[in-house]
Protein backbone atom coordinates (compact mmCIF):
# COMPACT_ATOMS: atom_id res chain seq x y z
CA UNK A 1 0.00 0.00 0.00
CA UNK A 2 2.82 1.96 0.83
CA UNK A 3 4.16 2.09 -2.66
CA UNK A 4 1.07 2.86 -4.06
CA UNK A 5 0.60 5.30 -2.19
CA UNK A 6 4.14 7.22 -2.75
CA UNK A 7 3.50 6.13 -6.99
CA UNK A 8 -0.05 7.73 -6.62
CA UNK A 9 1.48 11.15 -4.97
CA UNK A 10 4.55 11.38 -7.26
CA UNK A 11 2.57 10.64 -10.72
CA UNK A 12 0.60 13.76 -9.57
CA UNK A 13 3.61 15.15 -8.84
CA UNK A 14 5.08 14.93 -11.92
CA UNK A 15 2.04 15.94 -13.43
CA UNK A 16 1.42 19.00 -11.97
CA UNK A 17 5.32 19.95 -12.98
CA UNK A 18 5.00 19.18 -16.49
CA UNK A 19 1.60 21.07 -16.46
CA UNK A 20 2.70 24.04 -14.89
CA UNK A 21 6.93 23.80 -15.84
CA UNK A 22 6.26 23.46 -19.53
CA UNK A 23 4.06 26.26 -20.47
CA UNK A 24 6.23 28.45 -17.86
CA UNK A 25 9.17 27.73 -19.72
CA UNK A 26 7.64 28.40 -22.76
CA UNK A 27 6.29 31.49 -21.61
CA UNK A 28 9.58 32.72 -20.06
CA UNK A 29 11.67 32.13 -23.49
CA UNK A 30 9.12 34.16 -25.27
CA UNK A 31 8.93 37.07 -22.87
CA UNK A 32 12.84 36.99 -23.48
CA UNK A 33 12.91 37.25 -26.60
CA UNK A 34 10.07 39.59 -26.99
CA UNK A 35 11.72 41.91 -24.92
CA UNK A 36 14.79 41.67 -26.51
CA UNK A 37 13.52 42.40 -29.90
CA UNK A 38 11.56 45.46 -28.37
CA UNK A 39 14.66 46.56 -26.06
CA UNK A 40 16.47 46.87 -30.33
CA UNK A 41 13.43 48.70 -31.99
CA UNK A 42 13.66 50.77 -29.23
CA UNK A 43 16.98 51.51 -29.87
CA UNK A 44 16.65 51.30 -33.78
CA UNK A 45 14.37 54.41 -33.12
CA UNK A 46 16.33 56.76 -31.13
CA UNK A 47 19.03 56.39 -33.75
CA UNK A 48 16.81 57.18 -36.81
CA UNK A 49 15.02 60.02 -34.95
CA UNK A 50 19.10 61.29 -33.97
CA UNK A 51 19.98 60.78 -37.50
CA UNK A 52 17.24 62.99 -38.75
CA UNK A 53 18.38 65.53 -36.53
CA UNK A 54 21.91 65.64 -37.51
CA UNK A 55 20.83 65.84 -40.84
CA UNK A 56 18.43 68.79 -40.49
CA UNK A 57 21.19 70.44 -38.80
CA UNK A 58 23.64 69.55 -41.38
CA UNK A 59 26.08 68.05 -38.97
CA UNK A 60 28.27 65.14 -39.54
CA UNK A 61 27.23 61.78 -38.17
CA UNK A 62 29.92 60.20 -37.30
CA UNK A 63 30.44 56.05 -37.43
CA UNK A 64 32.76 56.38 -34.24
CA UNK A 65 30.33 58.16 -32.10
CA UNK A 66 27.20 55.89 -33.03
CA UNK A 67 29.85 52.79 -31.91
CA UNK A 68 30.29 54.21 -28.96
CA UNK A 69 26.87 55.12 -28.19
CA UNK A 70 25.51 51.88 -29.34
CA UNK A 71 28.06 49.50 -28.02
CA UNK A 72 27.77 45.57 -28.83
CA UNK A 73 25.46 46.90 -31.95
CA UNK A 74 25.93 46.79 -35.67
CA UNK A 75 24.40 49.75 -36.67
CA UNK A 76 23.40 50.89 -41.03
CA UNK A 77 22.19 53.91 -41.87
CA UNK A 78 20.44 54.81 -44.70
CA UNK A 79 19.95 58.74 -45.53
CA UNK A 80 18.64 59.57 -48.99
CA UNK A 81 21.07 61.56 -50.70
CA UNK A 82 23.81 60.47 -48.12
CA UNK A 83 26.37 57.52 -48.14
CA UNK A 84 25.44 54.47 -45.85
CA UNK A 85 26.94 54.50 -42.50
CA UNK A 86 27.95 51.54 -41.26
CA UNK A 87 29.45 51.21 -37.00
CA UNK A 88 30.19 48.25 -35.23
CA UNK A 89 31.00 44.61 -35.86
CA UNK A 90 28.44 42.78 -37.36
CA UNK A 91 26.95 39.51 -35.78
CA UNK A 92 28.18 36.14 -36.89
CA UNK A 93 25.53 34.56 -39.55
CA UNK A 94 22.64 32.50 -38.18
CA UNK A 95 23.21 34.48 -34.54
CA UNK A 96 21.86 37.93 -35.75
CA UNK A 97 18.58 40.03 -34.02
CA UNK A 98 17.35 42.74 -36.43
CA UNK A 99 15.15 45.33 -36.12
CA UNK A 100 15.05 48.40 -38.28
CA UNK A 101 13.20 52.04 -38.66
CA UNK A 102 11.93 53.58 -41.48
CA UNK A 103 10.70 57.25 -42.40
CA UNK A 104 10.98 59.89 -45.04
CA UNK A 105 14.21 60.41 -45.81
CA UNK A 106 15.50 56.91 -45.09
CA UNK A 107 16.00 53.92 -42.70
CA UNK A 108 18.22 52.45 -39.96
CA UNK A 109 19.32 49.08 -39.29
CA UNK A 110 20.28 47.82 -35.55
CA UNK A 111 21.46 44.41 -35.28
CA UNK A 112 22.93 42.10 -32.17
CA UNK A 113 24.83 38.74 -31.33
CA UNK A 114 21.70 36.52 -30.17
CA UNK A 115 24.32 34.73 -28.10
CA UNK A 116 22.98 36.77 -25.14
CA UNK A 117 20.09 36.32 -25.10
CA UNK A 118 20.48 32.63 -25.49
CA UNK A 119 22.78 32.65 -22.41
CA UNK A 120 20.17 34.45 -20.56
CA UNK A 121 16.95 32.12 -21.92
CA UNK A 122 19.34 28.73 -20.94
CA UNK A 123 19.40 30.53 -17.14
CA UNK A 124 16.08 31.10 -16.78
CA UNK A 125 15.08 27.65 -18.03
CA UNK A 126 18.11 25.96 -15.99
CA UNK A 127 15.86 27.88 -13.00
CA UNK A 128 12.37 26.76 -13.81
CA UNK A 129 14.08 22.98 -14.36
CA UNK A 130 16.43 23.33 -10.73
CA UNK A 131 12.70 24.63 -9.37
CA UNK A 132 11.28 21.72 -10.74
CA UNK A 133 13.33 19.24 -9.37
CA UNK A 134 13.27 20.85 -5.91
CA UNK A 135 9.60 20.57 -6.48
CA UNK A 136 9.16 16.85 -7.00
CA UNK A 137 12.26 16.30 -4.35
CA UNK A 138 9.56 18.50 -2.04
CA UNK A 139 7.11 15.92 -3.13
CA UNK A 140 8.74 13.05 -2.49
CA UNK A 141 9.53 13.88 0.78
CA UNK A 142 6.20 14.73 1.59
CA UNK A 143 4.52 11.28 -0.44
CA UNK A 144 7.05 9.51 2.18
CA UNK A 145 5.87 11.06 5.12
CA UNK A 146 2.02 11.05 3.99
CA UNK A 147 2.26 7.01 2.99
CA UNK A 148 4.21 6.22 5.96
CA UNK A 149 1.72 7.98 8.26
CA UNK A 150 -1.23 6.58 6.56
CA UNK A 151 -0.07 2.80 5.62
CA UNK A 152 1.42 2.48 9.54
CA UNK A 153 -1.42 3.18 11.04
CA UNK A 154 -3.74 1.23 8.66
CA UNK A 155 -0.98 -1.94 9.91
CA UNK A 156 -2.02 -1.38 13.15
CA UNK A 157 -5.46 -0.97 12.44
CA UNK A 158 -5.19 -4.24 10.79
CA UNK A 159 -3.55 -5.83 13.34
CA UNK A 160 -6.47 -4.65 15.92
CA UNK A 161 -9.22 -5.88 13.64
CA UNK A 162 -7.21 -9.54 13.62
CA UNK A 163 -7.13 -8.95 17.72
CA UNK A 164 -10.99 -8.96 18.03
CA UNK A 165 -11.33 -11.64 15.30
CA UNK A 166 -9.37 -13.98 17.40
CA UNK A 167 -11.29 -13.01 20.54
CA UNK A 168 -9.54 -10.58 22.06
CA UNK A 169 -11.69 -7.83 22.44
CA UNK A 170 -9.80 -5.32 24.53
CA UNK A 171 -10.11 -1.56 23.15
CA UNK A 172 -6.40 -0.40 22.10
CA UNK A 173 -7.58 2.96 22.40
CA UNK A 174 -4.65 4.33 20.00
CA UNK A 175 -5.28 7.39 18.13
CA UNK A 176 -3.00 8.78 14.84
CA UNK A 177 -3.47 12.60 14.38
CA UNK A 178 -5.75 11.31 11.19
CA UNK A 179 -9.88 12.21 11.58
CA UNK A 180 -10.88 9.85 9.46
CA UNK A 181 -8.31 6.50 11.01
CA UNK A 182 -8.92 8.03 14.10
CA UNK A 183 -12.94 7.51 13.47
CA UNK A 184 -11.94 3.73 11.84
CA UNK A 185 -10.10 3.41 15.43
CA UNK A 186 -13.20 4.60 17.58
CA UNK A 187 -15.08 2.21 15.84
CA UNK A 188 -12.72 -0.85 16.66
CA UNK A 189 -12.67 -0.04 19.89
CA UNK A 190 -16.57 0.27 20.60
CA UNK A 191 -16.83 -2.90 18.42
CA UNK A 192 -14.40 -4.12 21.09
CA UNK A 193 -16.93 -3.17 23.89
CA UNK A 194 -19.14 -4.88 22.13
CA UNK A 195 -17.40 -8.44 21.59
CA UNK A 196 -16.62 -8.11 25.18
CA UNK A 197 -20.06 -7.04 26.78
CA UNK A 198 -21.70 -10.40 23.86
CA UNK A 199 -18.98 -12.87 25.55
CA UNK A 200 -19.44 -11.86 28.87
CA UNK A 201 -23.27 -12.29 28.19
CA UNK A 202 -22.59 -15.97 26.83
CA UNK A 203 -20.11 -16.96 29.97
CA UNK A 204 -23.26 -15.56 31.89
CA UNK A 205 -25.58 -17.84 30.06
CA UNK A 206 -23.55 -19.96 30.00
CA UNK A 207 -23.16 -20.07 34.07
CA UNK A 208 -26.88 -19.41 34.69
CA UNK A 209 -27.87 -22.46 32.55
CA UNK A 210 -25.60 -24.97 34.34
CA UNK A 211 -26.56 -23.64 37.66
CA UNK A 212 -30.28 -23.39 37.02
CA UNK A 213 -30.38 -27.18 35.01
CA UNK A 214 -28.02 -28.73 37.63
CA UNK A 215 -31.27 -29.14 40.38
CA UNK A 216 -34.18 -30.10 38.09
CA UNK A 217 -31.60 -32.66 36.29
CA UNK A 218 -30.33 -34.06 39.90
CA UNK A 219 -34.12 -34.59 40.72
CA UNK A 220 -35.08 -36.29 37.32
CA UNK A 221 -32.27 -38.56 37.76
CA UNK A 222 -33.69 -39.29 41.42
CA UNK A 223 -37.09 -39.97 40.05
CA UNK A 224 -35.81 -42.25 37.27
CA UNK A 225 -33.69 -44.16 39.98
CA UNK A 226 -36.43 -44.50 41.88
CA UNK A 227 -38.22 -45.77 39.03
CA UNK A 228 -36.05 -48.60 37.92
CA UNK A 229 -35.89 -49.61 41.68
CA UNK A 230 -39.61 -49.77 41.78
CA UNK A 231 -40.00 -51.44 38.57
CA UNK A 232 -42.33 -54.24 40.12
CA UNK A 233 -44.60 -51.71 42.45
CA UNK A 234 -46.98 -50.28 39.31
CA UNK A 235 -48.09 -47.80 42.36
CA UNK A 236 -44.87 -46.06 42.87
CA UNK A 237 -43.98 -46.38 39.13
CA UNK A 238 -46.71 -44.06 38.68
CA UNK A 239 -46.02 -41.39 41.33
CA UNK A 240 -42.61 -41.49 40.56
CA UNK A 241 -43.66 -40.84 36.58
CA UNK A 242 -45.75 -38.10 37.25
CA UNK A 243 -43.06 -36.48 39.57
CA UNK A 244 -40.61 -36.64 36.64
CA UNK A 245 -42.93 -35.77 34.57
CA UNK A 246 -43.28 -32.61 36.83
CA UNK A 247 -39.40 -32.09 36.20
CA UNK A 248 -39.38 -32.28 32.55
CA UNK A 249 -41.70 -29.16 32.80
CA UNK A 250 -39.46 -27.42 34.82
CA UNK A 251 -36.37 -28.04 33.18
CA UNK A 252 -38.16 -27.58 29.82
CA UNK A 253 -39.33 -24.31 31.22
CA UNK A 254 -36.17 -23.14 32.50
CA UNK A 255 -34.54 -23.87 28.94
CA UNK A 256 -37.00 -22.00 27.40
CA UNK A 257 -36.60 -18.74 29.62
CA UNK A 258 -32.89 -18.74 29.35
CA UNK A 259 -32.51 -19.34 25.32
CA UNK A 260 -35.61 -16.75 25.30
CA UNK A 261 -33.43 -14.25 27.15
CA UNK A 262 -30.30 -15.06 24.68
CA UNK A 263 -32.33 -14.66 21.47
CA UNK A 264 -33.94 -11.31 22.86
CA UNK A 265 -30.50 -9.99 23.79
CA UNK A 266 -28.97 -10.29 19.92
CA UNK A 267 -31.58 -9.88 17.90
CA UNK A 268 -34.29 -7.31 19.60
CA UNK A 269 -36.01 -4.46 17.92
CA UNK A 270 -38.92 -2.86 19.44
CA UNK A 271 -41.66 -1.54 17.12
CA UNK A 272 -45.45 -0.27 17.50
CA UNK A 273 -47.82 -2.68 19.04
CA UNK A 274 -51.23 -2.61 20.92
CA UNK A 275 -51.15 -2.45 24.66
CA UNK A 276 -55.02 -3.89 24.96
CA UNK A 277 -54.31 -7.06 22.48
CA UNK A 278 -50.73 -8.23 24.73
CA UNK A 279 -52.57 -7.36 28.21
CA UNK A 280 -55.99 -8.93 26.75
CA UNK A 281 -54.02 -12.23 25.51
CA UNK A 282 -52.53 -12.68 28.88
CA UNK A 283 -55.25 -12.22 31.07
CA UNK A 284 -57.34 -15.04 28.93
CA UNK A 285 -54.00 -17.17 29.24
CA UNK A 286 -54.14 -16.90 33.19
CA UNK A 287 -57.62 -16.20 34.27
CA UNK A 288 -58.05 -20.43 34.55
CA UNK A 289 -55.14 -20.70 36.46
CA UNK A 290 -56.16 -17.74 38.95
CA UNK A 291 -59.80 -18.83 39.33
CA UNK A 292 -58.64 -21.73 40.42
CA UNK A 293 -57.14 -20.71 43.45
CA UNK A 294 -60.32 -18.54 43.69
CA UNK A 295 -58.49 -15.03 42.89
CA UNK A 296 -59.67 -12.91 39.85
CA UNK A 297 -58.02 -10.73 37.14
CA UNK A 298 -58.64 -6.89 37.02
CA UNK A 299 -58.12 -4.74 33.97
CA UNK A 300 -57.41 -0.98 34.77
CA UNK A 301 -56.64 2.54 33.13
CA UNK A 302 -56.66 3.65 29.79
CA UNK A 303 -57.12 1.95 26.77
CA UNK A 304 -55.89 2.43 23.25
CA UNK A 305 -52.96 3.04 24.50
CA UNK A 306 -49.66 2.40 22.06
CA UNK A 307 -46.05 1.86 22.57
CA UNK A 308 -42.95 0.67 21.49
CA UNK A 309 -41.86 -3.37 21.96
CA UNK A 310 -42.08 -6.85 21.06
CA UNK A 311 -45.61 -8.36 21.60
CA UNK A 312 -42.99 -11.69 22.29
CA UNK A 313 -40.67 -9.77 24.75
CA UNK A 314 -44.06 -7.96 26.58
CA UNK A 315 -45.56 -11.27 26.74
CA UNK A 316 -42.77 -13.10 28.46
CA UNK A 317 -42.67 -10.11 30.93
CA UNK A 318 -46.38 -9.95 31.69
CA UNK A 319 -46.39 -13.66 32.29
CA UNK A 320 -43.72 -14.22 34.52
CA UNK A 321 -45.26 -11.00 36.65
CA UNK A 322 -48.51 -12.98 36.66
CA UNK A 323 -47.18 -16.10 37.55
CA UNK A 324 -44.72 -14.81 41.00
CA UNK A 325 -48.59 -13.28 41.42
CA UNK A 326 -49.94 -16.38 41.49
CA UNK A 327 -47.28 -17.77 43.56
CA UNK A 328 -46.33 -15.34 46.04
CA UNK A 329 -49.02 -13.17 45.69
CA UNK A 330 -53.10 -12.97 46.92
CA UNK A 331 -56.30 -11.32 46.25
CA UNK A 332 -57.55 -9.31 43.23
CA UNK A 333 -54.18 -9.02 40.56
CA UNK A 334 -55.32 -5.87 39.16
CA UNK A 335 -53.10 -4.77 35.95
CA UNK A 336 -53.76 -1.11 35.32
CA UNK A 337 -52.26 0.58 31.72
CA UNK A 338 -51.56 4.42 31.89
CA UNK A 339 -49.58 6.90 30.22
CA UNK A 340 -47.47 9.21 31.93
CA UNK A 341 -45.33 11.82 30.33
CA UNK A 342 -43.09 9.94 27.52
CA UNK A 343 -44.02 6.20 29.02
CA UNK A 344 -46.33 3.72 28.44
CA UNK A 345 -46.98 2.36 32.08
CA UNK A 346 -48.23 -0.82 32.91
CA UNK A 347 -48.60 -1.99 36.45
CA UNK A 348 -49.09 -5.13 37.95
CA UNK A 349 -50.36 -5.66 41.78
CA UNK A 350 -51.94 -8.10 44.17
CA UNK A 351 -53.21 -8.03 47.41
CA UNK A 352 -50.80 -10.28 49.21
CA UNK A 353 -48.07 -9.65 51.57
CA UNK A 354 -45.48 -8.28 49.20
CA UNK A 355 -41.75 -8.91 49.33
CA UNK A 356 -39.58 -8.87 52.12
CA UNK A 357 -37.73 -6.11 53.49
CA UNK A 358 -34.19 -7.94 53.08
CA UNK A 359 -35.31 -8.67 49.12
CA UNK A 360 -36.61 -5.33 48.27
CA UNK A 361 -33.42 -4.01 46.80
CA UNK A 362 -32.15 -7.19 45.63
CA UNK A 363 -35.34 -8.60 43.72
CA UNK A 364 -34.10 -7.77 39.95
CA UNK A 365 -30.69 -9.59 41.19
CA UNK A 366 -30.14 -13.08 39.72
CA UNK A 367 -30.43 -16.08 41.87
CA UNK A 368 -32.46 -14.34 44.26
CA UNK A 369 -35.32 -15.28 45.06
CA UNK A 370 -37.99 -15.60 48.43
CA UNK A 371 -39.83 -18.63 47.37
CA UNK A 372 -37.52 -21.28 46.36
CA UNK A 373 -38.18 -20.63 42.78
CA UNK A 374 -35.30 -20.44 40.40
CA UNK A 375 -34.75 -16.47 41.14
CA UNK A 376 -33.90 -16.02 36.96
CA UNK A 377 -37.66 -14.86 36.12
CA UNK A 378 -37.21 -11.44 36.94
CA UNK A 379 -33.87 -10.60 35.91
CA UNK A 380 -34.61 -12.00 32.72
CA UNK A 381 -38.04 -9.90 32.88
CA UNK A 382 -36.33 -6.70 33.40
CA UNK A 383 -33.65 -7.74 30.75
CA UNK A 384 -36.45 -8.52 27.77
CA UNK A 385 -38.11 -4.63 28.80
CA UNK A 386 -34.52 -3.07 28.76
CA UNK A 387 -34.02 -4.69 25.49
CA UNK A 388 -36.87 -3.01 24.09
CA UNK A 389 -35.76 0.56 25.22
CA UNK A 390 -37.83 0.74 28.59
CA UNK A 391 -37.40 -0.62 31.95
CA UNK A 392 -38.85 -2.74 34.51
CA UNK A 393 -39.34 -1.62 38.49
CA UNK A 394 -40.62 -2.40 41.82
CA UNK A 395 -42.48 0.73 42.88
CA UNK A 396 -43.79 -0.43 45.91
CA UNK A 397 -43.09 -3.36 48.23
CA UNK A 398 -45.73 -3.83 49.83
CA UNK A 399 -48.42 -5.43 48.08
CA UNK A 400 -46.09 -5.90 45.51
CA UNK A 401 -46.74 -3.72 42.81
CA UNK A 402 -44.28 -3.61 39.45
CA UNK A 403 -44.01 -0.97 36.54
CA UNK A 404 -43.24 -1.63 32.95
CA UNK A 405 -42.04 1.62 31.59
CA UNK A 406 -42.12 1.57 27.59
CA UNK A 407 -41.94 3.97 25.02
CA UNK A 408 -44.69 6.37 23.12
CA UNK A 409 -45.14 4.96 19.66
CA UNK A 410 -44.29 8.30 18.29
CA UNK A 411 -40.86 7.51 19.28
CA UNK A 412 -40.31 5.28 16.75
CA UNK A 413 -37.74 7.27 14.76
CA UNK A 414 -35.47 6.75 17.74
CA UNK A 415 -35.62 3.19 18.22
CA UNK A 416 -32.66 1.31 19.42
CA UNK A 417 -31.83 -1.42 20.97
CA UNK A 418 -30.45 -2.10 24.35
CA UNK A 419 -29.17 -4.73 25.68
CA UNK A 420 -28.93 -5.66 30.10
CA UNK A 421 -31.09 -3.87 32.66
CA UNK A 422 -32.08 -0.08 32.48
Amino acid sequence: MRRRLLASMLLVAVIAVLLLGVPLGVVVVRLINEDAAQELHSEANRLLIGVEYSVSQQQPISPEQLARNYPDRYLQVYVRGNRPIIAGTPPPDGRDLTEEARSENGYVRVSRDSAQIQRDTRARLVLIIALAIAALGAAIGLATVTSRRLSLPLQDLTRIAERLGSGDARPSRHRYGVPELDLVAEVLDRSALRISDLLAREREFATDASHQLRTPLTGLTMRLEEIVAAAGQPEVVREEGEAAIVQVERLTAVIDELLAAARRQRHAQAGPLDVDDVVGQQIVEWEPAFRRVHRSLVLAGDRGLRALGTTGGLSQVLATLLENSLKHGDGVLTINTSSAGKSVVIEVGDEGPGIPEALGHRVFERNVSGGGGTGLGLTLARALVAADGGRLELVRRRPATFAIFLRHDRDNDRRRVVSGPA
